[in-house]
């Protein structure tokens, strides 16, 4: 099966064209700055040239007309015909206590997509304009939504309840929901195909390091707690996001300093993190040259960092009554070996030991871990777009053998 995956932002929206049969993508790409006259496609066919094309891209049904064209065009393009396509894959951040698996888009499911605003006012809007703009284009074309909450879903209630009184989460749904789910999924999926071992049998610690960052504790094949919470927000010190913190601070900060509600929800996820510790960049990669270069500013935001990982570590393997593995993916977890370095360190007494030689050669799916460490270290990229086109093919499969 042929499958388009949108993830569809505010004013962005990256596609790959995924062969699920063959499990690579024919074509991938992005349209940045949508709702902008100098909004700009990136789109790259299998073993072809890049291209880029610059234009006037006013809204998300616009951006999806313009990524079929280059799909279709003679040149750089993939198919012959939009026919070509045999369903629609769309990345949905939030799916609630609604979903507890990826599903087929119909009519009562927008509506509950759009209950689910208010849980995710930043991220579903533009995932549901994405959807209605793809079935504009393609009505006829089978949409599939797949969410970033559903791996989490079936969280036991001591990890997910807050220590807020119940009645707010009952009134409110605040609780802890957990995003990233696909890619915890994949690699954990995939670190069970490396060991040869029953994914059902196993306990798996997942580390996805980027800009954005979350944890996992995967237990027979089941996520049991995760470390983002009610929002991306809590959780592992991010790129601009504080992670976990005293409530009471920005309460504090904002008396102090006088920010309003919006102000201090800017401060938290866009000037905090490596960025607001380091005092200049969230790029992992110019905060180790800078502590390469004896900065004490980038040396605590890159300690920090890989502290909370740690301790997540610990208590992730105590919650799951031990560990089998612990697998880094994500831009930071897969290419920094200092990261991961500093993670591993004195984690023998649970049976983590790093290769270091391995860990500083790594290279795609591999195993980095000492061959007498109990824990096995896996390096394993992500492919949250394959796992989006997989589910896809299987619920459109699904609903062809009941019609």
């Amino acid at each position: 099966m042929k499958v388009l995956v949108l993830n569809c932002g505010s004013s962005s929206i990256k596609y790959q064209f995924i062969d699920t049969d063959r499990k690579f993508a024919l074509a991938k790409g992005q349209v940045e700055r949508i709702g902008m006259a100098s909004a700009v496609l990136t789109h790259e066919p299998h073993n072809r040239d890049k291209i880029r094309i610059v234009g006037e891209i006013l809204d998300h049904t616009i951006a999806i007309e313009y990524v079929l064209a280059v799909m279709l065009s003679p040149n750089h393009g993939v198919i012959r015909d939009k026919s070509e396509i045999d369903a629609v894959g769309h990345r949905v951040v939030h799916g609630g206590e609604t979903f507890s698996g990826s599903v087929l888009v119909t009519e009562k499911v927008m509506d509950a997509l759009k209950d689910n605003i208010e849980l995710a006012p930043l991220h579903n809007p533009p995932n549901i304009r994405g959807i209605e703009a793809a079935k504009k284009h393609m009505p006829d074309t089978p949409q599939c939504g797949v969410f970033d909450t559903a791996f989490h879903v079936k969280m036991p209630p001591r990890a997910y309840l807050y220590g807020i009184p119940y009645e707010l989460y009952r009134r409110h749904k605040i609780r802890r929901y957990g995003f990233h789910g696909t890619s915890h999924r994949f690699v954990s999926l995939r670190a069970a195909d490396l060991m040869n071992k029953p994914y059902n049998e196993l306990k798996i610690i997942t580390a996805h390091l980027g800009n954005g960052g979350s944890m996992a504790a995967v237990k027979f094949g089941q996520s049991i707690d995760t470390t983002m919470g009610f929002t991306p927000l809590e959780g592992l010190l991010m790129g601009t996001r504080c992670g976990d913190m005293d409530p009471s601070v920005i309460v504090y900060i904002m008396g102090k300093e006088g920010l309003n509600l919006g102000e201090a929800n800017t401060l938290m996820n866009k000037h905090s993190g490596l960025v607001g510790l380091s005092g200049g960049s969230s790029d992992m990669r110019e905060i180790e040259e800078a502590v390469a270069e004896g900065d004490k500013k980038a040396k605590n935001a890159f300690d920090v960092f890989t502290y909370r990982i740690k301790k997540y570590i610990g208590a992730y393997a105590s919650a799951m009554g031990g560990v089998d593995a612990v697998v880094f993916t994500g831009g930071i977890g897969e290419n920094s070996s200092n990261v991961r370095k500093a993670v591993c360190e004195e984690m023998e007494f649970i049976g983590i030991e790093l290769d270091d030689v391995k860990n500083e050669n790594a290279k795609g799916e591999m195993d980095l871990s000492k061959d007498n460490s109990k824990v096995r270290i896996l390096r394993i990229p992500t492919n949250e777009e394959l796992v989006i086109a997989m589910d896809t093919e299987q619920i459109v499969k699904e609903q062809l053998e009941s019609a």
